[in-house]
């Protein structure tokens, strides 16, 4: 073996080993969780208004509408399962309500006559049809702030 070849192998072996010893990233789904207003403004009263000011929010920052047939998102103790919604492409966004409502493209609501998320934490789990995690959102209570980014 020349001085070429011997140098051309050890570059191979060097970036083979790069390659093969770093750690994987996770990418960010293009449908994700946007934004949680986990506690709504004001008192807790279960009004409709009060329940409808809690939300979770996704967003959808690819190029492909999504379906969400048969989707969930999931807490502790609740789940909400998609119907037929889809969330188009280019940032198109759907903000699921805790309380009651009429379901529009945009908005959907739990219809739940409780608060769904947690004031002192929670997590949110999107899960795909098949019931695969496709995204979570984690909080934790912070003084003075009642919504958080994703």
């Amino acid at each position: 073996m020349n001085r070429t070849s011997s140098a051309v192998a050890g570059v191979l072996a060097a970036a083979a080993t790069l390659a093969l010893g770093a750690p994987a990233r996770a990418a960010t789904p293009t449908l994700r969780f946007s934004a949680v207003q986990y506690d709504s403004p004001g008192q807790d009263t279960r009004s409709a208004q009060s329940l409808n000011a809690e939300w979770i929010q996704l967003v959808n920052t690819g190029t492909t509408a999504v379906g969400l047939k048969g989707w969930k998102i999931v807490d502790r103790s609740r789940t909400y399962t998609f119907g037929s919604v889809t969330v188009p492409g280019q940032g198109g966004k759907v903000t699921l309500h805790t309380g009651r409502g009429t379901d529009t493209t945009t908005n959907l609501y739990w219809n739940s006559g409780n608060y769904v998320w947690n004031n002192t934490g929670d997590t949110a789990t999107l899960r795909t049809g098949t019931g695969q995690v496709h995204d979570t959102c984690t909080w934790e209570q912070k003084a003075g702030r009642t919504q958080v980014a994703c």
